[in-house]
């Protein structure tokens, strides 16, 4: 088997909500399973398509079993700082963004999160695809970011 990260009764956090993909049973596709953030007991390892490793994850507080994968855990001892915002959500600037002094996205641009950055040393920031920069990139601190729609 591939090695993996975790086994058995180790305790973990997961760093993404995790929806229904349409393989847990008895909820809707899209239906949230659990919260980023909470805490559970890997109580089973496999694979998934022979090359894809899923840690069936207890989280005793809302007493479910859900597989997840290698990238959505971390060590339940691991920092954890929570995000504001989380992949696929609508966003737009708090103010323009430059690079190399250069002006790339305006104040209030429109974007997408494309990936949630916990790691980032100085927060949390986050790689976003803005509509006016078709095809690219860019990490934004957390700070620079609001909701699309306030409210």
């Amino acid at each position: 088997m591939i090695g993996s990260n975790w086994q058995l009764g180790d305790g973990v956090r997961v760093i993404r909500n995790v929806r229904n993909d349409g393989t847990y049973p008895g909820t809707a596709t899209g239906e949230l399973l659990v919260r980023r953030g909470s805490l559970g007991h890997v109580v089973d390892v496999g694979t998934f398509l022979m090359d894809q490793i899923i840690y069936s994850v207890h989280f005793l507080d809302i007493g479910r079993v859900v597989g997840c994968r290698e990238e959505e855990l971390i060590g339940e001892e691991d920092p954890w700082i929570p995000s504001r915002f989380e992949f696929r959500e609508k966003v737009r600037t708090t103010r323009a963004l430059a690079v190399g002094g250069q002006v790339r996205v305006p104040a209030d641009g429109r974007g997408e999160i494309m990936e949630v950055l916990h790691g980032a040393g100085d927060g949390v920031a986050y790689h976003v695809h803005f509509e006016c920069r078709p095809g690219l990139l860019y990490r934004v601190p957390e700070a620079a970011l609001q909701p699309l729609f306030d409210g």
